[in-house]
């Protein structure tokens, strides 16, 4: 298509040129490039186990940075909590969700609050509740006029209660960054909000900081930031052309987690942790968060040290053999990276090995959905450890649904990760893109069928040129809410 003169003002408007504009039609027309699986990760080939007596050198140096101020946490937090309430809102085939919602409500962390906002009105709630009066209590917790959950963002719901307080998943993760980094240190935390809700984040920091600076002898350092409207895409209607509004103007869709890629790169710090927003904890179920997201960080370090060694000897001895022997070594032993001629030297390896890592934590799969660890080989040969998310598989292939099943490990998102290179300088992240790992589907907007396009998700297309490692962890680290009920589960109960 030709894009009009008021079409190249809206993009620019946005902050997008109109050479991404095309290149964006190019995909969507496309359709979902497949990523090529050769076999699962698994912990005898590709997931590595941190033994016991491995930990204490690790712990170590997570201290040690921890100390420095050199670790930040990073959680997107924008994502709204709708799905979160579904199970109330379009029951399940058997007819439990609604009933069992009755039943234990007075076991959910938001149970005072939805007391409040109905005796606010004259209607108490154990009487609505005896009555069975579901459309009052679902309005009263979802609609505007009462709570509005299911336009908030998750990380404003309350998640966990005491006897003495209800914190949401955002205090929860004040709460756990202070801990990771221990008394004395910098507590830094950065979540991406959206726009609308950054003050009711900040509103609930404010509320919270001094009691839980003075309960854990920290001091915080929070941080937000929004999506950036230069990362949203257009969309393809029935005609093959971009979609546009009733008013004739591009249609431009936030482009998914993987537009969060320019927050991280924008974070500074040795070690970056991220974490989903509902994969937290009370209190009393940190322990194990705690332990192996100090291990991810202490094994991230350790190898970003062999990595900056490495780098500094080739560059000063680009031809020597042994130097380029061990780099070799170390991309295939450490990194998993395989080297397709197994002969590259110089720059070359230079080329290879210079470029973000982060360490993964895997779980077992029992059956959640999403993505997982996979050997992939790339267009120019190289086999390399990928995180690829199911949508990204052609399933109708046979042999790419077996490898599929096969799986394994799920990944939980919980990572370690370095931004900068071995002399201090911030790596361009957009470099290391997979732009083909963009996610395009098709559904329908007003009985006609589009397309739509989300780009390289943040931790599997968005990083897959980084070096990457898999380590094993104990189910329990994950303990997300995906539903209303998952709040019931013991890990999430006082």
């Amino acid at each position: 298509m030709s894009f009009t003169p008021a079409d190249i003002a809206q993009l620019a408007d946005h902050g997008l040129d109109r050479a991404e504009a095309e290149r964006q039609l190019v995909q969507l027309r496309g359709g979902q490039a497949w990523t090529r699986l050769v076999r699962p990760c698994t912990p005898d080939y590709g997931i590595r186990k941190i033994p016991a007596t491995g930990q204490e050198a690790l712990l170590a140096r997570f201290a040690a940075a921890a100390s420095a101020g050199s670790v930040t946490r990073f959680v997107p937090a924008s994502g709204a909590a709708t799905r979160m309430f579904q199970p109330l809102q379009a029951p399940s085939a058997d007819g439990a969700d609604l009933p069992r919602f009755l039943a234990e409500l007075d076991r959910f962390p938001f149970a005072a609050d939805l007391a409040a906002v109905l005796a606010r009105h004259g209607q108490p709630l154990e009487s609505a509740r005896r009555a069975a009066d579901l459309p009052l209590l679902l309005a009263a917790l979802l609609e505007a006029h009462g709570l509005d959950y299911a336009r908030l963002p998750k990380g404003l719901l309350p998640f966990h209660q005491t006897a003495t307080e209800v914190r949401t998943a955002f205090v929860e993760h004040l709460a756990e960054t202070a801990q990771l980094v221990g008394a004395g240190h910098p507590a830094r935390l950065h979540c991406t909000v959206s726009p609308e809700h950054r003050p009711l984040f900040e509103r609930q920091l404010a509320e919270w900081r001094e009691p839980l600076e003075e309960r854990y002898g920290c001091r915080f350092e929070v941080t937000f930031s929004v999506q950036d409207p230069a990362t949203d895409t257009l969309a393809l209607g029935p005609d093959g052309e971009a979609l546009r509004d009733a008013d004739d103007r591009l249609l431009l869709r936030p482009g998914g987690h993987g537009a969060l890629l320019a927050n991280l790169a924008d974070l500074a710090g040795d070690v970056v942790l991220i974490r989903n927003i509902d994969n937290v904890v009370p209190d009393r179920r940190k322990a194990d968060n705690l332990q192996w997201d100090r291990l991810l960080g202490g094994l991230l370090l350790e190898l970003a040290e062999s990595q900056r060694e490495l780098l500094e000897e080739l560059r000063r001895r680009p031809g020597d053999a042994e130097v380029c022997r061990r780099a070799r070594a170390f991309l295939r032993g450490e990194l998993g990276f395989d080297l397709a001629d197994g002969k590259a030297a110089g720059e070359q390896l230079i080329t290879l090995l210079d470029r973000p890592l982060r360490v993964c934590g895997m779980v077992v799969n029992h059956g959640e959905p999403g993505g997982g660890p996979f050997w992939v080989r790339d267009a120019d040969g190289h086999l390399s450890r990928q995180i690829v998310e199911t949508a990204q598989i052609d399933r109708s292939d046979l042999e790419q649904a077996a490898i599929l099943a096969a799986a394994t490990h799920f990944n939980p998102v919980d990572m370690a990760c370095t931004l900068r290179d071995g002399s201090g300088c911030s790596y361009q992240l957009e470099r290391f893109v997979d732009q083909a790992a963009a996610i395009v589907t098709g559904k329908v907007q007003n009985g006609q069928p589009i397309r739509i396009l989300e780009r390289p998700g943040l931790w599997n297309g968005g990083m897959a040129g980084w070096h990457t490692v898999f380590v094993e962890l104990p189910e329990s680290t994950f303990n997300p809410v995906k539903t209303v009920f998952d709040l019931l589960r013991p890990a999430h109960q006082p």
